[in-house]
């Protein structure tokens, strides 16, 4: 890791940030009143209950429940996690994400530098490609391959001279091995992991090079090889052409999904510009989740053999977490021993580009899939398959699409009756009505949703001679931590008082605080909140009485707590 971001960072960001401006890059707002309201972008809906403040910095989905702030949106639109959506944040607001120093310094700095090294190796392979005369069996595969040399610019191809120390000899041992760019013998001596081979970088999103594959030039084994899991690449997280494919096209309106590089390389050269692969490995629910970030539509693309569709399946499997509302996954399988370079090059891309507007959508290809060997004619048949189904069924994420699923399901199986999940949808809106119909607004409620949304508030409480250790009922000790953070920072806002909350038990019920309207403003803020923080103030008193006069009943009271129970007596109105 390359230490924490700061939390004054985090604070300045979300004070940087507009976030209509930032929603409506997204998802388009209009204006309504003092609010900028849309379609929900987290369930499906006709009519728009998502809403955007500007003078509070959040949003809120009167339909779903979802809301929160900058970051929140990001994380919840894009599937990114915290780190990643601060990073995005930033890229939005036009500054470096800063890191704070890390107990373990050496560790920060090698990821940097494997990052650089990395880069520098790149520009390496690809100089050897243009200028090695070694090179030369590299340049006819390529060509070979039909590439022009704008697409091998495009891709950084380059080569890996056969030489056992061609980068021992340029670069550090050490940061070689990190990066996982040689391997050790047992004696200790290294040597170069990738030689002769063409060699094809693998880039994240943001375009920094985390790893390579090559390939061999003869029939050398492994005809492909790519990089160790290193502290930068992870092979089960990412995907080859992403960076290239964005770099085209932000917002593909579909990704195909392929098997290999080179796959990917032949259809951006005929024009086919939104197509990744896995590196080496099964399509995750990571791949998958990594992909729909950019695009609501995946199409899976494998062979047609055997082993194209047992990799189908798997992928099937992978995606059913991910199916939310508006997601869509279709299966694209080719004729047995065809790829897609080479189909591309037999058809062209408008006949290719029609097999994939033909391609089997999930739901079809799931149900054949389960159908296979059963005997719908009869009861057991039919049971089997309601059985087999139910397992995958309950993966898929509440919502339209596993109720469409069910009931696909009923037909086929000829069960009415079937209800895996208990009408998730419906108990979904029903869970969320009656939380919001939960909400009492006690005094301390009130005193938590005024102080989130007008840190100003604090003012009040100088004014007040608060005993906390005479509070002790739920909800003071939030109370106390906010204002601890206010005091701590006296100009925070509402945003940046959520991400104190991040991943913390209370996250969920500041939610709703937060959205919390009093249909009040100005001096009637001040007034209620004032109100509020004095009945808290009474009810402690009056519960610290009780404690008192129950225990001169039972066993009697020191002197100092005598003296304290005659001043509350006296006191008392």
């Amino acid at each position: 890791m390359a230490g924490k971001i700061p939390r004054s960072f985090i604070d300045d960001l979300l004070v940087r940030v507009d976030l209509v401006d930032l929603v409506d890059s997204y998802v388009p707002l209009k204006k309504a009143g003092s609010s900028y309201v849309a379609r929900c972008p987290f369930h499906t809906e006709k009519t728009p209950s998502f809403s955007v403040t500007r003078n509070k910095q959040l949003y809120h989905c009167f339909g779903c429940g979802a809301g929160g702030n900058a970051i929140s949106f990001l994380m919840d639109y894009g599937h990114l996690n915290f780190v990643e959506a601060v990073e995005d944040l930033a890229d939005f607001v036009g500054v470096e994400v800063p890191r704070e120093a890390n107990a373990d310094p050496v560790k920060k700095n090698n990821t940097a530098e494997i990052l650089q090294l990395l880069e520098q190796v790149t520009g390496f392979y690809i100089d050897q490609l243009r200028d090695n005369v070694s090179a030369k069996a590299a340049v006819d595969y390529f060509k070979s391959r039909g590439l022009s040399g704008e697409v091998a610019q495009e891709f950084q191809l380059g080569y890996a001279p056969a030489g056992w120390d061609a980068l021992s000899k340029r670069f550090k041992s050490q940061q070689l091995m990190e990066a996982g760019l040689v391997v050790a013998k047992d004696s200790g001596a290294v040597y170069d992991r990738f030689r002769d081979r063409v060699i094809f970088p693998i880039r994240d999103r943001r375009g920094r090079v985390l790893g390579f594959g090559g390939r061999v030039l003869d029939d050398s084994l492994p005809k492909y090889l790519n990089s160790p899991e290193t502290a930068v690449f992870h092979k089960g997280r990412e995907v080859y052409g992403l960076y290239e494919l964005l770099a085209r096209n932000a917002k593909p309106e579909r990704i195909l999904v392929v098997e290999g590089y080179m796959d990917v390389i032949a259809l951006s050269q005929f024009g086919l510009g939104y197509a990744v692969a896995t590196l080496g490995t099964a399509t995750s629910k990571e791949h998958l989740e990594l992909l729909f970030r950019f695009s609501s539509e995946i199409v899976l693309c494998f062979d047609g053999d055997k082993a194209g569709r047992a990799a189908s399946w798997r992928a099937v499997e992978a995606a059913l977490p991910s199916l939310k509302d508006g997601r869509q996954v279709k299966i694209m399988q080719l004729p047995a021993g065809d790829d897609p370079d080479i189909l591309v090059r037999q058809e062209g891309l408008v006949a290719f580009e029609q097999r994939i507007a033909s391609a089997a959508s999930l739901s079809a290809f799931f149900f054949d899939r389960l159908k296979q060997g059963l005997n719908l004619n009869d009861l057991e048949g039919r049971a089997s398959l309601a059985s087999k189904a139910k397992g995958y069924l309950e993966k898929i994420p509440s919502g339209v699409f596993q109720d469409l699923m069910l009931e696909k399901l009923k037909e086929i199986s000829k069960v009415d009756q079937l209800d895996f999940f208990g009408n998730p949808t419906t108990l979904k809106v029903s869970r969320h009505k009656q939380k919001q119909a939960d909400v009492k607004l006690s005094p301390v409620r009130i005193a938590i949703s005024l102080l989130l949304q007008n840190p100003s508030l604090i003012d009040v409480l100088e004014e007040k001679n608060i005993n906390w250790q005479s509070l002790n009922f739920p909800g003071i000790s939030l109370l106390k931590t906010i204002v601890e953070i206010i005091v701590e920072s006296p100009n925070i806002n509402l945003p940046s008082l959520l991400e104190y909350f991040r991943g913390k038990e209370e996250e969920s019920y500041i939610g709703v605080m937060m959205n919390h309207d009093f249909f009040i403003s100005g001096d009637e803020l001040k007034e209620e909140f004032s109100g509020a923080i004095d009945r808290l103030i009474s009810q402690g008193q009056e519960s610290r009485l009780d404690q008192l006069i129950a225990k001169e009943r039972a066993s009697g009271l020191s002197e100092h707590e005598r003296k304290e129970l005659l001043s509350m007596l006296a006191n008392r109105k």
